[in-house]
């Protein structure tokens, strides 16, 4: 029976009905197991918006290895045709929006692909997940999926065994994995689905490989009853490490969030690099009074424009937390969706800036998305950032007059008192107030008096300031008023005869005073209209800037309070009380029943009973892990040299530092030839120092060998002891040789030679056997004539054994008499320096 004929290089290959089976369970099994990677860019984009792309490349890299394969095209066309694959499909996959009816290439969608093998993929890790499918998102899936899937088919298919094609397909992989999100989609799945389907896969093409063995024709492969059994028993092994694998996954499963790429390439946003807002809230009123600083449309009834939230006091100014409590300052980068979890009424507002200048940007309710126009759009969506837990956004670029920017945003209700009547404040943690005055938490207490529920004292706190306290912005011809909202002067105006301040000065007082009883309260200040704008256009100017509180429930949310008592409410005496007593909601019970006032000790004690989370404690973690691990391979990468090492560093000491001169001698000598046996010279135990030096010579090419090898034999067998100077240059001479040897081997050979151990077994139980000595006949010299008695051209006649003998007995006998001429030299020599 005759093999096939091997086509030629560029001819297709045959496929038979064999092959047909193979191939398909190789591309099936490719398919599946890219599947597994595909699924997990679900969490990135946020949907299946990304499915067209990574499903269309996976089908396109199969069909090119699979014609590849069966063309014998090499890897320069497979790499020619992945790349026009990409170019071609690219537009309708990849940038539909760039592309003429979405699916025809232009000139912009080809420069855009060309430009995006490079950019898409700092694109996607610096937009925060979910990412839309605008700019060149879409690239990543289409152009990893169709790469991967040509490299794990082509070796699938062609090369033996296939477990090779599992490299590219877990590479795929793993690099999904850190281009994704901290949220994973469903990783025990994917882990149990991707082993599971590569164990099957392999499993099944061992199976199918046709048994060598002895055996005829006409018997076949394995019988049909064994390969069932053995697919059997597969099955039920996987089914049972499945089980083990899941179960495992779910106890073990970590439960701090996983670190990918993202968090590596998206540098952290500090936001407290920029002043808090507030401290330009007189500047905006004195300056911006009548001059429109932008314009919202669409903003409905009872609308609030937010311009910034801020949660942590100073001292001196409110802003937001420099340690991200209340998530004051987690700002990330705009994105398609935002504030996924926020429930209110949709609206559609349009801001257009005029006046407005600085970073921080106009929004309202919880934004879902920001589309800007204007001559600087791309610059201005590149540089935003937003915090959905605060609803407060900030541009870097800075706004700039002719800005404009429409808000995708649901805009939260007003609830009512009787709504409010039975819920509780939200469990919040909220950043510790510094630099308060002591008294505060008595006045609070003072205030909110025996209110009997949360809204009651809210209520109590936000009614005392504004119906007790005057109104004036300190500026010409109204009341004095100090600007700013330090601890200084809002202990002034709750000390005064007559509470006097603007929005500035009344927020934060109510503020300071809630988190005195562990109110989770906040700051916030925007523009909103002082009459009814809905549906008409709104002007924001310094008139309409306001300060408020948000004061946060259990189930109702952030609820907005507003402090400030109104503007027509101003002073007409300033040495004259308002009223007898100022805090007429302040009515002292009697001592036994002051329970109120224990509020403020125990609202510390409850705030410090919860841990709270550092970060960096498992980042460090993570680090240590990774180094740990690091070492642990170097351990056992370095650990045999180092031990092996260790070993003949130490029988290099004993010899160089032996009890006898002579000893020191033959143990440079033994130390030149297990040297020599390290990089595999057929060194015989037992042999004479000349025959060693013969061999060692031969293979190094060292003919000083035979020299230090007479040295040697003349120093041991002396009639005096070697000097130290005589021991120090022969073992210099040693070490010299010893060099010599490993520069004329290679690196791999080197490296072998300090695992190999024969010469540290060498004496012991262990011993290896000697390295078989591969000899070479030198030519035989031509003979002018032959012999008497010998025909021309017959063999010489071999030497009796007397013969023989005689010659062994005569060569020992040449060379004792060369020792013995050599030491009596080296005995003279010594002599003659020692006379002189």
């Amino acid at each position: 029976m005759t093999a096939p004929a091997r086509p030629a290089d560029g001819e297709p290959h045959v496929i038979g009905g064999l092959e047909v089976r193979r191939w398909a369970l190789d591309l099936g099994a490719t398919t599946l197991l890219l599947a597994v990677g595909i699924a997990g860019f679900w969490p990135t984009f946020g949907g299946p918006a990304y499915l067209p792309a990574a499903v269309g490349g996976l089908i396109l890299g199969l069909a090119i290895a699979t014609v590849a394969t069966w063309r014998r095209w090499g890897v320069l066309v497979i790499a020619g045709l992945t790349l026009a694959a990409y170019i071609v499909f690219g537009t309708v996959l990849a940038v539909p929006h760039v592309g003429l009816l979405g699916f025809i290439p232009t000139p912009e969608s080809l420069w855009r692909l060309v430009i995006a093998i490079v950019t898409s993929w700092k694109e996607l890790l610096t937009t925060v997940a979910p990412v839309g499918t605008g700019d060149s998102h879409l690239v990543v899936p289409f152009l990893l999926t169709l790469v991967a899937a040509v490299l794990v088919a082509s070796l699938a298919l062609r090369v033996r065994p296939p477990a090779w094609a599992l490299v590219p397909a877990v590479a795929y992989l793993v690099g999904q994995i850190a281009l994704g999100t901290v949220e994973p989609a469903a990783p025990i799945v994917q882990g149990v689905v991707f082993a599971l389907v590569a164990a099957v896969w392999i499993a099944v093409r061992q199976a199918w490989q046709p048994v060598r063995a002895a055996i005829s024709v006409g018997e076949g492969g394995e019988p049909t009853g064994m390969l069932a059994r053995r697919l059997i028993a597969g099955a039920a092994v996987l089914a049972v490490a499945t089980g083990a694998g899941v179960a495992a996954g779910a106890a073990a499963a970590p439960e701090g969030p996983r670190y990918v790429l993202r968090d590596v390439v998206i540098p952290p946003f500090d936001v407290r690099q920029y002043p808090s807002p507030l401290q330009s809230f007189r500047g905006y009123v004195r300056d911006f009074a009548d001059e429109p600083l932008f314009t919202a449309s669409g903003l409905p009834e009872g609308g609030r424009i937010r311009l910034a939230t801020m949660d942590a006091y100073t001292g001196t100014v409110f802003n937001v937390a420099d340690d991200g409590a209340g998530s004051s300052s987690a700002f990330t980068p705009v994105r398609s969706i935002m504030s996924p979890e926020a429930e209110g009424t949709p609206a559609t507002i349009r801001i257009e800036i005029e006046g407005m200048r600085g970073v921080w940007l106009p929004d309202a309710g919880a934004v879902r998305s920001v589309e800007f126009d204007g001559p600087r759009a791309d610059e201005l969506r590149r540089s935003a950032y937003y915090n959905d837990a605060t609803g407060t956004g900030v541009v870097t670029m800075r706004l700039g007059e002719g800005d404009a920017y429409t808000l995708e945003t649901l805009l939260p209700g007003d609830p009512s008192d009787e709504r409010l009547a039975d819920e509780k404040f939200a469990p919040l943690r909220m950043p510790k107030q510094k630099g308060v005055p002591p008294e505060f938490a008595e006045i609070a207490s003072d205030i909110v008096g025996d209110a009997a529920t949360p809204i009651e004292q809210v209520r109590a706190l936000e009614q005392t300031l504004s119906q007790d306290g005057f109104f004036s912005h300190g500026l010409e011809g109204q009341v004095l008023s100090r600007a700013g909202h330090g601890a200084e002067r809002i202990a002034t105006l709750l000390r005064g005869d007559q509470w006097i301040g603007d929005d500035e000065q009344y927020a934060v007082t109510m503020a300071l005073l809630a988190g005195q009883l562990g109110i989770p309260a906040r700051v916030v200040m925007g523009f909103y209209p002082e009459e009814d704008a809905s549906g008409g256009l709104f002007t924001a100017t310094g008139e309409t800037l306001h300060a408020w509180v948000e004061v946060a429930f259990d189930e109702s949310g952030w609820v907005a309070f507003d402090p400030t008592p109104p503007e027509d409410q101003v002073p007409t005496d300033q040495t004259t009380k308002p009223r007898a007593d100022p805090k007429p909601q302040v009515l002292q019970p009697p001592p036994p029943e002051q329970e109120p006032v224990d509020l403020p000790p125990t609202v510390p004690d409850e705030r410090g009973a919860e841990d709270e989370e550092n970060p960096l404690a498992g980042i460090l973690g993570l680090i240590a892990i990774v180094l740990a691990s690091i070492v642990g391979v170097l351990a056992l990468l370095l650990g045999p040299f180092l031990v092996v090492g260790a070993l003949k560093a130490a029988r290099r000491r004993r010899r160089r530092e032996a009890e006898r001169p002579a000893d020191r001698i033959s143990g440079g000598w033994d130390e030149l030839i297990d040297r020599a046996s390290d990089y595999g010279t057929p060194v015989r135990r037992g042999g004479t120092r000349a025959e060693d030096a013969s061999v060692v010579s031969t293979a190094f090419e060292q003919p000083q060998v035979a020299t230090l090898a007479r040295r040697a034999d003349a120093e041991v067998f002396g009639p005096s002891d070697p000097t130290p100077a005589e021991i120090e240059e022969f073992w210099h001479e040693v070490d010299g040789i010893v060099g010599g040897m490993g520069q004329r081997v290679g690196f791999w050979r080197r490296l072998k030679a300090r695992l190999d151990v024969r010469a540290l077994l060498a004496g012991t139980r262990f011993a290896l056997p000697d390295r078989r000595i591969t000899r070479t006949r030198p030519p035989r010299p031509a003979r002018a004539a032959a012999p008497s008695g010998d025909a021309p051209g017959s063999a010489p006649a071999r030497p009796s054994l007397r013969e023989r003998g005689t010659a062994l007995g005569q060569g020992a006998a040449s060379q004792w008499q060369r020792v013995s001429a050599a030491v009596r030299r080296i005995r003279s020599s010594r002599d003659e320096g020692s006379s002189s």
